[in-house]
């Protein structure tokens, strides 16, 4: 089978989706000999698109790890202007508000949606809305007649990014729809009418086996955490993900637990500078020499950092899925999350991990507590986890869902 990835971001470009399809491309090349091409965009990540001062990688076309990969040069010398524009629009609730905010968000890639018309192969996939390049494909596609499956990778609770009604009519004009999880297919049934029989739930991937083997005693040694107690969070410090609310509860946990430690590891955004004020400013110096900020890793690097851990509190206020908590499950970790988004249909309370309310920073604390207090439920908890991602969430299974997927979607183009 010959097929296209459409996606914002590519590697070394950090992200969810674009890690993602990175990994599914490669293991349809390696498992089933296909022919899979990424068309992608040239930044490091999304605030490439509207702010022209930051660094990208040269466009061109590349080879990696059998995946054919051709960035496009982002075009954003007006980024930042029209990025004000459209939020006063949002803000004053003015007709068209959310073409502007595609718009204005990007990616603008001169030349994706000629060569996508172009390309010559079976099946085109596209990832993840709310940006521009998902409408450019599947115009594309409308021209030369090839199919078209979205992964939206959908924040319905994120109503700048998601409450916009051109989503989800683009949505029902697809082939096909890949969800993250029911409740994201509950949510296109429920609220938008998409049918039922266009989506398909698959889920993220994972190799179990790296987890396993991991070595979390040489993350501890390397910055000083030896035996401690050790709640983590791994994943790109954004605004969404509630890492504000853990640092608070975090004070609430040392009342009690003082040797406790706390490990913030993932990408730089420009929120990071807001953690680091919030941390200034309500932490005392005791309590600021508690917490450990890893800026980035290497994704191989990844394993070891979850290992290390006792248990990973990742109290996002929306979530497409919620990678971090496969990734701990893999571990033998047991998870935190929030009853919010999709993460309910991910994490089962009391059985694999346990949820709290959204920005509850008391009953976040006192999770944390009981989780840090009880080894035995946190080794139950993070068994049942990895008992979890071995049924659903391998890569030998989520690639084998989307390979017969496509060949679901060619049959009915015969």
């Amino acid at each position: 089978m010959d097929m296209l990835h459409v996606v914002h971001g590519y590697y070394p470009a950090l992200g969810g989706s674009e890690h993602f399809m990175q990994c599914l491309s490669e293991h349809l090349v390696a498992r089933y000999g296909d022919r899979v091409t990424v068309y992608t965009a040239n930044g490091y990540n999304t605030e490439v698109f509207v702010n022209p001062s930051l660094p990208v990688l040269p466009p061109g076309e590349f080879e990696l790890n059998g995946v054919r990969v051709r960035r496009f040069a982002v075009y954003n010398r007006f980024g930042k202007l029209f990025y004000n524009v459209q939020q006063m629009a949002y803000r004053l609730h003015l007709p068209g508000n959310q073409y502007l905010r595609t718009w204005c968000c990007g990616p603008i890639l001169p030349g994706l949606g000629r060569s996508v018309e172009t390309y010559g192969g079976d099946i085109v996939t596209a990832t993840a809305f709310p940006l521009l390049h998902m409408y450019v494909a599947q115009h594309a596609c409308r021209r030369s007649g090839k199919p078209i499956v979205f992964y939206g990778a959908l924040h319905p609770l994120d109503r700048w990014g998601f409450d916009r009604s051109m989503i989800y009519r683009a949505i029902r004009q697809a082939d096909a729809y890949v969800a993250n999880s029911s409740y994201e297919r509950d949510y296109l049934i429920d609220t938008w009418h998409v049918p039922g029989e266009q989506i398909t739930v698959i889920g993220s991937g994972i190799e179990p086996n790296r987890f396993e083997r991991a070595d979390g005693a040489h993350v501890r040694q390397r910055y000083g955490i030896d035996d401690r107690p050790l709640v983590g969070f791994i994943g790109q410090q954004g605004r969404n993900k509630g890492i504000d609310t853990l640092i608070l509860a975090m004070k609430q946990v040392w009342e009690e637990r003082p040797e406790a430690r706390l490990l913030i590891a993932g990408a730089v955004t420009h929120y990071t500078a807001h953690l680091e004020n919030l941390i200034d400013g309500e932490l005392s110096p005791a309590e600021r020499e508690r917490i450990t900020f890893i800026h980035g890793f290497a994704e191989e690097e990844k394993p070891g950092l979850f290992a290390a851990c006792d248990l990973l509190a990742y109290p996002s206020r929306y979530e497409s899925f919620g990678r971090a908590f496969v990734e701990a499950w893999a571990a033998g970790k047991p998870v935190i999350g929030c009853r919010a988004g999709a993460v309910p249909s991910v994490v089962e309370d009391g059985t694999d991990g346990i949820l709290v309310e959204v920005a509850d920073v008391d009953s976040l604390g006192q999770a944390l507590l009981h989780l840090l207090g009880s080894p035995k439920l946190r080794e139950r908890l993070g068994q049942a986890g990895r008992d979890k991602v071995l049924r659903r969430y391998t890569w030998e299974n989520v690639t084998r869902c989307w390979r017969e997927l496509y060949e679901r979607v060619l049959d009915r183009r015969v």
